[in-house]
C-alpha cells in the first residue's frame, strides 16, 4: 500500500479546509469528514492509511441509522445511475475499472435482478470495494452476500465502504 503523505497534511488543515478536501471520500456523506476532524487529527493521520483508519473509526462508531444513511448514499453497481451517467466521478472510475461499463445484456439483467433481490432483503444497495475485482467476482459476491443476515450485511457494507475510502485516499496521493 502507498503510505506517502497526503498534501496538504490533513493534521494541519482547519475544519473547512479538511471537509473541502475530504468530505467527498464517503459517498454524499461529508459528516464523516466533519466528525473525524472534530475528534482531532495527529500527524499519524497524514497518510492515506492513517486518515482512512481515523475516518473508518468515525463511520464504524456511528449509530446504525447514520451508517445506513452512508450505505444508502451508494449507487447500485451497474445500475440505472451508472447507465444514465449520474454517478460521482469516483464511483464512475471505480465501476469502469471493474469492467461494469462493459457488461453484456445478460450480465446487466443479472445485476438488475441481484440489485432488486438485495435491496428487497436488506433495504439498502449492495456495496463492494470493486477495485482489483471484475464483474464476474462481483456477481459471485452478490450471490454469497445475499445469504447474510441483515446485521452481518450492514457490518460487511461498512467494511467495504471503509475499503473504498482507503482506495480513494491512496488514489489522491498517487495522482498528485
Amino acid at each position: 500500500m502507498n503510505d506517502k503523505t497526503l498534501a496538504p497534511r490533513p493534521s494541519t488543515l482547519d475544519r473547512d479546509e479538511f471537509v473541502a478536501r475530504f468530505g467527498d471520500i464517503y459517498e454524499h456523506s461529508p459528516w464523516v469528514a466533519e466528525l473525524t476532524w472534530e475528534r482531532g487529527l495527529q500527524p499519524a493521520q497524514d497518510t492515506p492509511a492513517g486518515l482512512a483508519e481515523a475516518m473508518g473509526q468515525t463511520l464504524s462508531s456511528a449509530t446504525a441509522e447514520r451508517q445506513l444513511e452512508v450505505i444508502r448514499a451508494h449507487p447500485d453497481l451497474a445500475g440505472k445511475a451508472a447507465i444514465a451517467g449520474e454517478l460521482t466521478d469516483d464511483s464512475t472510475r471505480e465501476q469502469a475499472g471493474a469492467g461494469l461499463d462493459q457488461c453484456t445484456p445478460e450480465e446487466m439483467a443479472r445485476f438488475e435482478r441481484l440489485n432488486a433481490a438485495y435491496k428487497g432483503k436488506f433495504g439498502f444497495p449492495f456495496v463492494m470495494a470493486v477495485k482489483g475485482s471484475d464483474r464476474h467476482a462481483i456477481l459471485a459476491a452478490f450471490e454469497t452476500r445475499l445469504e447474510n443476515s441483515p446485521a452481518e450485511e450492514r457490518r460487511t457494507a461498512i467494511e467495504q465502504i471503509n475499503r473504498i475510502a482507503r482506495f480513494r485516499l491512496e488514489e489522491r496521493v498517487a495522482n498528485r
